[in-house]
């Protein structure tokens, strides 16, 4: 190992893979010697990796011997009120952190129908979540909460601890399979979703879209007081942002005969100015090399198929956008 280390924590579990695309895409290629690996390479023996659940990460990054740099959901630094720097949204892995309830429940709209009816009906509403803090405080800041309770702090269960008074709401913590939990343990759930599948398996329907999360780059305050480890995570942050601008563009290259160089100019949106120089060999004939927004190309179809020839379109790895990260 070297003798100067960076130590980074990425993801188990369901971010997993797409984190070791995206790192490969990066040009750190993740490497397992196994299945139950938890410590891949890759192939810089500055970095060295561990893999540990998203939940835990926040917290693993506060402190002068602890992880410099980790990817996590934006959820869960919010959850765990960490105090670390979020260098940079990767844009994957995206969540809802959604309220749940059975399908069967009839006129039930949004939270405030659910406390209202156990409110009227007498009944201690029970709720799953591995969200503690965001379900206490999406409960108090909810008006029919407030209008029936005032400022009780929601009764909040854990194997080691309880707090809060309120004993007409309950909220239970969840280690998994909240989907589950419902109707007999429960009678609703906090828990993210990325498509609904296992939430309507379970027989359950979406009341209310509570946050979204997406995985996230967070650094550890100290690390960044570092001045070796600042720059290190400068050269990651670089290549991690080149893959993200690189999915949002496009590269182009075209041949113009030279009475049309100018029409095509005139049209062409570019990240920076277009590459122009003559063809060898050919009079009159110009390449045009440029990058382009992904979401412009259908619309210059027309004027490309009017005044360009042989284009040729690629998709780049990435785009490293080296003058944002000095």
């Amino acid at each position: 190992m070297s003798e100067k280390v960076l130590k980074l924590t990425i993801p188990k579990g369901s971010l997993q893979e797409d984190i070791a695309s995206f790192f490969e895409r990066a040009g750190l290629k993740l490497k397992l010697v196994s299945k139950r690996d938890y410590r891949p390479s890759v192939g810089d023996p500055e970095i060295y990796i561990k893999l540990l659940r998203p939940q835990e990460i926040p917290n693993y990054l506060i402190g002068e011997n602890e992880f410099d740099l980790g990817i996590s959901g934006i959820d869960w630094v919010k959850e765990t009120k960490a105090d670390v720097e979020v260098l940079l949204d990767l844009e994957i892995g995206a969540v809802s952190i959604v309220l749940c309830a059975p399908n069967n429940w009839e006129n039930i709209y949004n939270l405030d129908d659910i406390l209202q009816k156990f409110y009227n009906d007498n009944k201690v509403l029970r709720i799953s979540t591995e969200y503690l803090t965001l379900s206490v405080n999406y409960l108090k800041e909810n008006k029919t909460y407030k209008k029936l309770y005032g400022d009780i702090i929601p009764l909040v269960i854990t194997p080691w601890r309880i707090w809060g008074e309120n004993e007409k709401v309950k909220i239970f913590l969840s280690f998994g399979a909240t989907e589950a939990k419902p109707p007999e343990e429960v009678d609703v759930i906090i828990d993210n979703t990325s498509t609904g599948t296992t939430i309507k398996a379970n027989n359950l329907k979406i009341v209310e879209i509570i946050d979204t999360s997406t995985a996230v780059l967070i650094a550890n305050k100290n690390a960044l007081k570092d001045d070796w480890k600042q720059e290190k995570i400068k050269d990651i942050l670089v290549l991690l942002k080149g893959v993200i601008e690189a999915r949002k563009k496009l590269h182009i290259f075209m041949n113009v005969r030279e009475e049309n160089l100018n029409k095509i100019l005139l049209e062409l949106p570019a990240l920076k100015r277009p590459t122009i120089s003559k063809l060898a060999g050919s009079e009159g004939w110009y390449a045009i090399n440029t990058i382009i927004k992904k979401d412009e190309f259908l619309g210059l179809i027309p004027i490309l198929r009017k005044y360009a020839q042989g284009l040729v379109v690629h998709e780049p790895r990435q785009i490293l956008p080296l003058e944002d990260v000095r």
